[in-house]
């Protein structure tokens, strides 16, 4: 009898131990903002991407709220007087997830592939003369002429941030996917339960030695408190809501404009902004028919009504505002009385009288949708009723934000296959300065994707690299954004508040930054 008291005892002991294990386990569960099927951030500018970018990897140089930039892996850098020779040595603590130190050989190959892809990469790279390591924690980046912009590069914060990978990651050519996930930042994937469509998995990376100063924006100390952080996958934006209702979920990472007033009136939620201002925009594919000609793109950038779209995507009138600038409301650039054509309100009769003098036949034009995005899905089938207005025949073909983030990276003539037309959004840290904005480029099929070809868009903004003084840099920063519309790869469709929503009761630490970052949050 006593022995079975004994073993009786020694069962619940067992038990009621590995419960307090389970329950001391924090699990921090996300809506993100869209599935994740891509999970190479160097070779696409998907915010959630990017996101999974900043969770697993790590950068050279953050940038703060302030918009200074700070050391993140780099221990100490210098720069020689001439502005030539840049030497960077990294911080003590490296290592990546399979335990191997991080080196100079991992970083230069991450940083030319991620050179192969960014535009002020590109730029960066052509003016290179050498970039060598001296030793495993040392390396040396020198210059034909001096780079104004070395630091602002490396600690580029959103579209593609220079992460850094292990060496065989790095030596993927640049239009290839990498295959692996091996990173050495805050949080580490979990591909044995990676479910795309339900579950993406990431655990504390136990091994990482945080910055000793306070998280700011990208920089600081990447302090992981919770054990496990589970991104679940729900497209359906009622379904987000009452799973954040109901402590099923702890956070949505993009509050779909639809359930903003219940969850803001809601006493167990908080919204919140973690991140500035952002805006949306219209892209087009300047490659291939139609919109290669440049008149026919134009009267596309013609049509656009930026109160109907904004009104019809983000219901709620605080949530948004028109602004004609490509940059920023409130940023250094922002300027509206400079915008060539555009006038953000539609313009049919000229844009009709532009395709008939650009002999378009009525092709149609390719509109993706990501149907199942909630923050994009309401904007494409009214561009497609504004597109109609000014003359074009409209294809809108339905996708998941996955699909339409792989498609639109093909090349080929929209009926093989290919597109004409998408609109994303961006942040307040993509299209402040004209040299982080990723489709502001004219240099081909080198550029983002669109591919317009325009050199006088290109040498302005190597005018605005040169630039001596800020308000030089203001008036070339001007002449950018009216040259950008005369290229017409893309024009803006407003500006939003990007807001998310977490349980009063369960989170806490949320950091402010211009990007998604998950670092901070602690689970109650």
């Amino acid at each position: 009898m006593l022995f079975k008291k004994t073993l009786l005892s020694m069962m619940l002991g067992g038990a009621l131990a590995l419960g307090a294990q389970a329950q001391a386990e924090s699990v921090l569960r996300v809506v993100p903002q869209s599935d994740l099927k891509i999970l190479d951030p160097i070779w696409t500018t998907a915010f959630i991407t990017r996101d999974f970018g900043y969770s697993v990897y790590d950068t050279l140089f953050g940038v703060d709220m302030k918009g200074n930039v700070q050391p993140q892996m780099v221990g100490e850098y210098k720069s020689s007087d001439d502005g030539k020779v840049w030497t960077f040595t990294l911080r003590d603590g490296l290592a990546f997830h399979d335990g191997t130190p991080v080196t100079s050989n991992d970083v230069i190959p991450s940083v030319k592939r991620w050179g192969q892809r960014d535009a002020l990469g590109q730029r960066m790279m052509a003016a290179l003369d050498s970039f060598t390591a001296k030793d495993d924690k040392t390396f040396v980046m020198t210059f034909k002429e001096p780079f104004p912009m070395v630091l602002q590069a490396l600690s580029k914060p959103s579209s593609n941030p220079p992460f850094i990978m292990p060496k065989a990651s790095a030596e993927t050519p640049a239009d290839q996917q990498v295959k692996g996930t091996i990173g050495s930042g805050p949080f580490v994937f979990k591909a044995d339960e990676y479910r795309p469509g339900e579950r993406i998995v990431f655990v504390k990376n136990t091994k990482y030695v945080p910055r000793k100063e306070p998280a700011d924006g990208t920089a600081g100390g990447k302090v992981v408190n919770v054990d496990r952080m589970e991104w679940v996958v729900q497209n359906d934006p009622q379904t987000a809501a009452n799973s954040l209702s109901n402590g099923e979920v702890d956070m949505i990472e993009f509050l779909p404009p639809e359930q903003y007033k219940s969850l803001a009136e809601n006493p167990k939620v908080v919204v919140d902004s973690q991140v500035p201002a952002g805006s949306y925009a219209l892209h087009l594919n300047r490659l291939v028919p139609p919109f290669n000609n440049t008149k026919i793109a134009q009267a596309a950038l013609m049509a656009i009504n930026q109160e109907a779209l904004m009104r019809a995507g983000m219901n709620h009138k605080e949530l948004y505002n028109a602004n004609t600038s490509v940059y920023p409301t409130g940023s250094p650039y922002h300027d509206t009385a400079h915008t060539s054509y555009f006038t953000g309100k539609p313009q049919f009769e000229k844009a009709k009288a532009l395709l008939k003098e650009a002999g378009y036949k009525g092709e149609p034009i390719v509109l993706m949708n990501p149907s199942t995005f909630p923050v994009l899905n309401k904007f494409p089938a009214v561009m497609a009723a504004l597109l109609r207005q000014a003359g074009f025949t409209v294809d809108l073909q339905s996708m998941d934000w996955p699909t339409l983030v792989t498609r639109r990276a093909l090349k080929v003539p929209a009926d093989q296959g290919g597109w004409n037309a998408f609109i994303t959004g961006w942040f307040y840290a993509d299209n402040f300065n004209p040299m982080y904005y990723a489709p502001m480029t004219g240099n081909g099929e080198k550029g983002w994707f669109g591919w317009t070809t325009d050199e006088k868009l290109e040498q302005l903004k190597a005018d605005f690299m040169k630039a001596a003084t800020d308000a030089d840099r203001k008036k070339i920063a001007t002449a950018i954004q009216e040259r950008s519309y005369d290229a017409a790869g893309f024009a803006p469709i407003g500006e939003y508040k990007p807001l998310l929503a977490y349980r009063k009761d369960a989170v806490t630490g949320l950091v402010k930054s211009p990007v998604n970052v998950y670092w901070g949050l602690k689970k109650n």
